[in-house]
C-alpha cells in the first residue's frame, strides 16, 4: 500500500473528531433539560453538562454527555461504529443526526435497510454507498441541496430515483454516489421534490 495513501486514511478524522454544531450542542442541551425535568440527572450534573455542552468542540464531546440517559436509538447524535450497515433477515435504521462516512457498505439479504440523511452529517464532499440487495430492500432518503448519482447493475431487481435529483443542488453541492448491485431486490432513493407553483394568491 502506498505510503501517500496511508497517510490520507490515517489524516481522516473519526466520526467522533468532527467539529460540533450549534445545532449539535442544542439537541444535547434539550435532553439534559428533559433529564434534569424527569430526576434522571440533579441540577447540579446539569448545570455542570450543559456548561460542557456549551464549550463541546467535537461530537465525541457530545455523545459522552448523554451516553448513560438513553438507549442508542434515542441519542440526540448517534456515532455508528464501522462503515457497513448489514441486514439479513432484519431490519436496520440509520436515521437522525448520524455521521455519514466518505465510503459506507450497505447489504440487504432478505432483509430491510432505511437510510435517512436529512439529519445526517456527510463526512465528505463526496459519499459513496456501496448498496448490494440480495431479494430484500434499500431505501434511501437524501438531504436537499445534495447531487444524487447512482451506477450499478441489477437482475430482476429495481433501481430507482424519485424526486428532483440535482435540480434543486448549487454548484459546489455535496455528492451522494450509490453503486448498486441488486439480484431480485431493490435500491430505492428518494430525493425532495420540487415545490409545486401555486401561483399568485389573491389577498383575502
Amino acid at each position: 500500500m502506498p505510503l501517500r495513501y496511508r497517510l490520507a486514511v490515517s489524516a481522516r478524522p473519526g466520526p467522533g473528531d468532527l467539529r460540533a454544531s450549534d445545532a449539535d450542542r442544542e439537541l444535547v442541551i434539550s435532553l439534559l433539560n428533559e433529564a434534569a425535568g424527569d430526576g434522571r440527572i440533579t441540577m447540579a450534573e446539569h448545570a455542570d453538562r450543559s456548561a460542557r455542552a456549551l464549550a463541546a468542540r467535537t461530537l465525541g464531546e457530545l455523545t459522552r454527555l448523554t451516553a448513560d440517559l438513553t438507549p442508542p436509538s434515542g441519542q440526540p447524535i448517534r456515532l455508528y461504529p464501522g462503515r457497513a450497515v448489514t441486514a439479513i433477515l432484519a431490519r436496520e435504521r440509520r436515521e437522525g443526526r448520524w455521521v455519514v462516512p466518505d465510503a459506507l457498505a450497505v447489504t440487504a439479504i432478505l432483509g430491510d435497510v432505511l437510510l435517512d440523511l436529512r439529519g445526517a452529517v456527510l463526512q465528505s464532499q463526496r459519499v459513496t454507498i456501496h448498496a448490494t440487495v440480495l431479494g430484500g430492500q434499500i431505501r434511501l432518503i437524501a438531504p436537499a441541496g445534495v447531487i444524487v448519482e447512482m451506477a450499478g447493475r441489477s437482475l430482476l431487481g429495481i433501481r430507482s430515483i424519485r424526486g428532483r435529483g440535482a435540480a434543486g443542488a448549487s454548484p459546489g453541492a455535496a455528492v451522494i454516489e450509490v453503486r448498486t448491485l441488486a439480484l431480485g431486490g431493490a435500491v430505492k432513493v428518494v430525493t425532495p421534490r420540487r415545490p409545486r407553483w401555486r401561483g399568485r394568491q389573491r389577498p383575502r
